[in-house]
């Protein structure tokens, strides 16, 4: 194993809170160029923006497994340690937390780094004091430089989560454990933000700068919080002192301990660290030795760094797992576990289709790439394998591609913002495996394309994310209650109505004022609740006044009439529900009965309501019934012939539309004078019924039958489609009952509006031929029925209730007259034949055809 020639080389040792890698950052910008390595992408991406705003977007580049931003003109360089370029040169080279070479899974990679990277001008060792054995025997021409930390760090104690101080990190390691506190503190303290190595940068980020702005007190992260996050933390309380190494469940060593617990205090602030204790469990607590180790930053050194080949020979499948799995031959280095890049490539090396593929430099390099391909979703060795099997296949074929369908398949099918925390944290997880992909310049056709539709599903996936979280494990209003109200009382809490109606307490959305009903939020807890009401009632009073007089002055066009199928007729303001119609002194006076909600109004300002609703309704009854209006006067004047009295009354009283059977007597009686008077009125006597044609257009239609439902306390019905002349019977009786009211009649299956039964029905007597008294069968002509869609069934109805029947062998229609209406009370009626709709109907209609 050869080293590289040492160039200059520095290396900065020290605890937490030393500056070390704020010294990095200030020395890679006084070169010309330069590149740094972090152990994590999120702390790439932090100094990445750092350093953007020292220099510009075009000079600097960021560069991880899944994120590559990388200018033409980039001359400085934020990298995951496992993504640092080495084949190019730098003036300036630093790598971080390099004590991480101790690491089992990724600590070769960082030794790599550490032996091999280096600046033309300067190098940078980051890390622990742990390390400085090591680096005199690995890298003797160093100098090292020891940097003592800025502020004290002491042991707290066992702190159960209802007493944690704010701005408190507690640390866990586990999703599990840390979904499990979050969610303890937004039920005791309001919420708190929530941090993971999983996390994608733009969610990280957005939790983090809940945090900062004080919005939450409280932050939940696993142990990568320890890696040079910087956020301005006083506590840190570990909520376990074990974690899962990838092996097995041990204890975290004094100097993981340490690194975690130094993210406490800033600068020159002190910090403390402690264990968090749980009601009626026996907690983590540490170890006087422990303790006192983390308070003095005395640490037992490393004495191994793990190693692996970091340039392996790419003759063959064989020499590169030969190189792979070769020993270290310096003292202080032990040969890397087994890691998943090598276990893949071993899986795959006994394919024979693999090894016949692999053949020659490029092709094993090719399938070497292929296996360093992460295992984001953590699904284990064999389905991460046949992942990677089936990529190096694609590669080694055809032009060396990855299928765009499949792709954008992949792609598309993790396009879904739905589902719980854990649901969209695994498709983002699903998402860096792409966007790794994406990132590899030449496996793809378009990778440009790909890279960037990956990064906006990313951040489309992370804000959904953060919202999820944030609706998970904040309760901003009890945050924000339990901090005002101690401080200033209820009366001073601050309440806002925006013009959407939200309403807020110190600026947290509690409920919605709609129209005139107040509505908590349905999300807050039932002990808040009370706390809500109580703040906002103060202002309500004053907003529902304003709205009250709004609504008196407001125009015509901002009411309308609810006529919902099965509810009450009601009347609407702005789409806010403001009363309902009830039975009044007549038909077309009905009472106004204002909505409940209206009821904390004071009595001067519902009588405004109610004296503007009335004159609304009066208004929208002249517009579309003043035929009606008319009819019903005429029906109360003496002056009138006392037939046309009696005829006009029921007609009113219906709505303006009644089956003449039962009437054609007072019809008989009406002389051509009173006839025309009718016809002044727009009265229509038709041959099957007698209507006002002007009020079978739609708004008149439905204002008439709106009114009668009220008038008989009834629901509204379903009414037929606006503009139907052919609607099909509906088989309930309050529809059917509805559609007789509007002006249809029933013919079978269908139903007919009047005017157009009259007018198929002077067709057929125009049809009739005048015979000498020979009735000679007629044939209408079907044409306009057809026109309508009246069907065949329904015709036939039509031509018996018009006193037609069908002639011999079917062979037209004979004229036999209407049979006249029995006066002499009810008969009993025969028995609807099965089927027979229009029987049924007859029978709704208390035997009227």
């Amino acid at each position: 194993m050869a080293r590289h020639d040492a160039s200059p080389l520095v290396a900065v040792l020290g605890p937490t809170n030393t500056g070390k890698t704020h010294l990095a950052i200030e020395r890679m910008c006084g070169h010309s160029s330069g590149m740094m390595g972090f152990p994590l992408r999120l702390l790439a991406r932090e100094v990445y923006d750092r350093i953007v705003r020292i220099k510009g977007e075009r000079s600097v580049a960021l560069i991880t497994g899944e994120e590559k931003i990388l200018p033409p003109e980039a001359r400085w360089f934020c990298c995951t340690a496992e993504s640092m370029p080495l084949d190019r040169d730098y003036a300036f080279v630093a790598l971080d937390e390099a004590q991480l070479g101790a690491d089992p899974e990724r600590g070769h990679v960082f030794t790599d780094r550490l032996l091999r990277a280096r600046g033309r001008e300067e190098t940078m060792i980051l890390g622990s004091d742990t390390l400085r054995p090591l680096l005199r025997e690995l890298v003797p021409e160093a100098e090292i430089i020891s940097r003592p930390r800025f502020s004290t760090l002491s042991y707290a104690g066992v702190t159960k989560l209802s007493r944690l101080p704010p701005r408190s990190a507690i640390v866990a390691f586990s999703a599990e454990e840390v979904y499990a506190v979050a969610e303890m503190l937004r039920r005791l303290r309001g919420g708190a933000a929530v941090v993971m190595g999983a996390l994608s940068p733009s969610t990280r980020n957005a939790q983090v700068a809940m945090f900062q702005a004080g919005e939450v007190d409280y932050i939940v992260a696993t142990d990568a919080i320890g890696m040079g996050l910087n956020m301005d933390v006083a506590h840190v309380a570990f909520a376990s002192l074990r974690k899962f190494d990838g092996r097995r469940q041990r204890r975290l060593t004094i100097s993981e301990m340490a690194q975690i617990a130094g993210r406490a205090g800033r600068h020159q602030r002190d910090g403390t660290f402690g264990t968090l204790g749980f009601e009626g469990a026996r907690g983590a607590a540490f170890d006087e030795e422990e303790i006192a180790a983390i308070e003095a930053h005395r640490f037992p050194p490393l004495n191994h760094l793990y190693w692996r080949e970091g340039r392996p020979s790419l003759d063959s499948v064989d020499a590169l797992i030969a190189d792979l799995e070769r020993k270290p031959d310096l003292p202080g280095l032990r040969a890397a576990r087994e890691a998943t890049d090598l276990s893949v490539l071993k899986r795959l090396a006994e394919e024979d289709w693999v090894r016949q593929r692999a053949r020659g430099q490029r092709a094993v390099a090719r399938l070497w790439a292929a296996c360093g391909l992460p295992d984001f979703r953590k699904t284990g060795a064999e389905p991460h394998s046949r992942l990677v099997a089936r990529i190096y296949r694609h590669l080694s074929e055809g032009d060396g591609h990855l299928p765009a369908s499949w792709f954008a398949e992949e792609i598309a099918r993790l396009d879904n913002v739905q589902g719980d925390v854990e649901t969209v944290a695994d498709r983002i997880a699903g998402v860096r495996t792409w966007a790794y992909i994406a990132h590899r310049a030449d496996w793809l056709a378009e990778p440009a394309k790909w890279a960037d539709r990956t990064r906006r599903l990313e951040e489309k996936l992370s804000d959904a994310l953060h919202q999820r979280l944030t609706q998970r494990f904040v309760d901003r209003r009890t945050a924000v209650l339990m901090r005002d109200l101690g401080a200033r009382g209820l009366d001073a809490l601050p309440v806002t109505i925006a013009d959407d109606g939200t309403v807020a307490v110190a600026d947290e959305p509690i409920g919605r004022l709609d129209g005139f009903r107040f509505r908590v939020d349905p999300d807050a807890k039932l002990a808040d609740k009370k706390r809500l009401l109580a703040a906002a009632e103060r202002k309500l009073g004053g907003a529902l006044g304003d709205r009250a007089r709004a609504l008196a002055a407001d125009g015509d066009e901002h009411f309308a009439l609810a006529t919902d199928p099965g509810l009450p007729v009601a009347i609407l303001w702005r789409g806010h529900l403001v009363g309902r119609l009830r039975r009044g002194r007549g038909l077309l006076s009905p009472r106004i009965e204002l909505h409940r909600a209206l009821d904390a109004l004071p009595p001067a300002e519902r009588r405004l309501i109610e004296a503007r609703l009335e004159a609304w309704v009066a208004a929208m009854v002249a517009r579309h019934l003043a035929p009606l209006a008319a009819l019903l006067a005429a029906a109360r004047d003496p002056a009138e012939p006392p037939a046309l009295r009696a005829l006009f009354a029921p007609l009113a009283e219906a709505g303006g539309a009644i089956d003449r059977r039962g009437h054609d007597a007072m019809v008989a009686s009406i002389d051509r004078d009173a006839r025309r008077r009718a016809a002044r009125l727009g009265v229509k006597l038709g041959t099957l019924d007698l209507y006002l044609p002007a009020l079978l257009k739609p708004d008149a239609m439905r204002w008439r039958v709106a009114l009668l439902a009220a008038h008989a306390g009834e629901p509204m019905a379903a009414l037929p489609r606006d503009g139907a002349v052919v609607v099909e019977t509906p088989p309930d009786r309050a529809t059917c009952e509805a559609h007789l009211r509007a002006g249809f009649r029933p013919l079978g299956a269908q139903m007919l509006r009047i005017d157009m039964v009259e007018r198929l029905a002077r067709i057929a007597h125009d049809a009739r031929p005048a015979d000498g008294g020979v009735r000679a069968p007629i044939a209408p002509d079907p044409s306009l029925a057809i026109s309508l869609g009246l069907k065949p069934p329904s015709f036939s109805q039509l031509m018996l209730a018009l006193g037609f029947r069908p002639g011999a062998a079917g062979q037209g229609w004979l004229w036999k007259g209407r049979r006249p209406a029995r006066m002499t009370g009810p008969q009993p009626a025969a028995p609807p034949r099965p089927g027979n709709a229009f029987s049924a109907l007859a029978a709704l209609r208390g035997g009227h055809g």
